[in-house]
């Protein structure tokens, strides 16, 4: 699943993990280490993910990009309006920080006031590389252009994709088959 920041890849890679009985690994939580530092292990982590023979995660960070990517056989990319995607990122944070959430690792959100001083606050971070999403997925499809994107620009779209959701049938994604 690609996308901007909440534009909902772990809930949707959630759902079709479920629906689709594949393993689920939520980059998040491969990534970050304590005090927000990237885990040592990250990219033999996403090495062994990909190497197995299924799985549903989201395709972000540099470095687990092109190693998920030579392995996909889909990608879904969730183009949502900024408008929605800013309110869900606002709106997020807000219920993290109240209930002082933890998200991976025993990490929680930041206190509200660190939107002012530090850029890359997850809300200044969505706002500033949102715009980063669909050349990546551009590229993604001019070097692999036997890889399917689902190419998802609204709720309603999305909605209808999701009511699709069927197991595929085995192999229906494999670029030899």
């Amino acid at each position: 699943m690609a996308g901007a920041v909440a534009a909902g890849k772990s809930t949707l890679a959630r759902q079709v993990s479920a629906d689709w009985g594949l393993p689920y690994a939520e980059m998040d939580g491969l990534y970050h280490g304590a005090n927000w530092e990237p885990r040592p292990t990250f990219r033999d982590d996403v090495i062994a993910l990909a190497a197995s023979d299924e799985w549903v995660t989201e395709w972000q960070y540099t470095v687990a990009r092109p190693l998920l990517a030579e392995r996909a056989d889909l990608l879904v990319f969730l183009d949502l309006p900024r408008w929605l995607v800013t309110w869900r990122v606002i709106r997020r944070t807000l219920r993290r920080v109240r209930h002082r959430t933890e998200l991976w690792n025993g990490l929680r959100e930041p206190p509200l006031r660190t939107i002012l001083t530090d850029p890359d606050h997850i809300i200044r971070w969505a706002i500033r590389t949102r715009r980063e999403h669909a050349p990546r997925v551009r590229a993604l499809a001019a070097q692999r252009p036997e890889l399917p994107i689902v190419w998802l620009s609204s709720r309603r779209e999305l909605k209808r994709w999701i009511g699709t959701l069927a197991a595929p049938a085995p192999g229906s994604f494999d670029s030899e088959g």
